[in-house]
Order: C-alpha cells, then sequence, then structure tokens
C-alpha cells in the first residue's frame, strides 16, 4: 500500500506541475488565482470547464482513502470513495469558487495534523501504566490538542465572516 501512496501522490504532483506550467505558458501573467476561470473567459463552453472542474475534484478525492487506508479493505475503501465522490460532486455543483473549499479544508485539516491528532495519539499510544493521565506530558498534549482545536474554531469563524462581509455564503459571487 505505501507503493501505491507513493505512486499516487506522485502522479498527482505531475498533474498539477503540469497543469500550473501549461496555464502560465498559455495566459502568462494573465493567469487568475483559479486557472480554470481563466479558461472559462476563453472557452464559451461552461459545461466543458465543470466536466473538467469535476475531473480534477475526482483525482485530488481519489488520492484520499489509498493514502489513508494502509490497512486495506475493499469494501472500506470503494464505500469511502463512493461517499467522497458524492460530496465532492455537491462541491462542484454548489460551490462557484474552489477558494471557499481550499479554506475549509486548510482551516480543518491544517490544525488537526499538526496539532490535534499527534496529541491524541500521543494521549493513545502511550500505556496509562507508562505514563498516567495526570502526567505532566499527558497534560501537556491535552493542551496542545485544545490549542489545536481553537486554531481550528478561529480559522472556521474567519472563514465564515468572510462569506458574510463579502455575500459568499449561500454559493454567490465570486
Amino acid at each position: 500500500m505505501q507503493s501505491v501512496a507513493n505512486v499516487s501522490v506522485l502522479a498527482m504532483f505531475f498533474m498539477y506541475l503540469l497543469t500550473a506550467v501549461f496555464g502560465y505558458l498559455t495566459f502568462f501573467g494573465n493567469v487568475e488565482p483559479e486557472m480554470l476561470h481563466t479558461y472559462s473567459k476563453v472557452d464559451p463552453l461552461d459545461r466543458l470547464i465543470l466536466c473538467v472542474r469535476l475531473a480534477v475534484l475526482m483525482a485530488v478525492t481519489l488520492t484520499v482513502p489509498v493514502v489513508l487506508f494502509p490497512d486495506f479493505s475493499w469494501v472500506r475503501h470503494v464505500s469511502i470513495a463512493i461517499c467522497l465522490l458524492f460530496v465532492v460532486n455537491l462541491l462542484v455543483i454548489f460551490v462557484p469558487n474552489i477558494r471557499d473549499i481550499f479554506g475549509v479544508i486548510g482551516a480543518t485539516s491544517a490544525p488537526s495534523l499538526i496539532f490535534i491528532l499527534p496529541s491524541i495519539f500521543y494521549l493513545r499510544i502511550v500505556p496509562r501504566e507508562k505514563e498516567p493521565l495526570r502526567s505532566r506530558p499527558k497534560i501537556q498534549a491535552a493542551c496542545f490538542a485544545a490549542l489545536g482545536f481553537i486554531f481550528m474554531v478561529m480559522s472556521l469563524g474567519f472563514i465564515v465572516a468572510d462569506w458574510v462581509t463579502t455575500g459568499r455564503s449561500s454559493g454567490g459571487g465570486h
């Protein structure tokens, strides 16, 4: 599974690299923050752009189950992939700006990966016989997890406040 995950991540890296290089070579300094919006100004076929968006989001989504589940089970992998694809399809249809999606994902995943998950893993992995819950390292780990949760809530609050002030909370505007 590690080899599959490595190949998958490497393939996604090259896909994004090619997208960035050819997007820049096509539009040079006129590339917008969302390159698909740049193409939609040139190409009147909005359905084609929607299909490209869907393909990119599906590619990103399909790498998640491969990387996250080294104890591989086809039933679990396929069911989680189908659920993720369903959510991604809803996001593609209802969210006009991918910046909002990346903002929410970044606000939730960064604190989880940096603060919350390592702290929780430490609390769960180190046995109570070796270190009781009231020991200094475990208290510090719990505080670290709480700090990460606070960062996540604050980041999501700033994103929602931005949506409310700019009128993008219900999928309107760019």
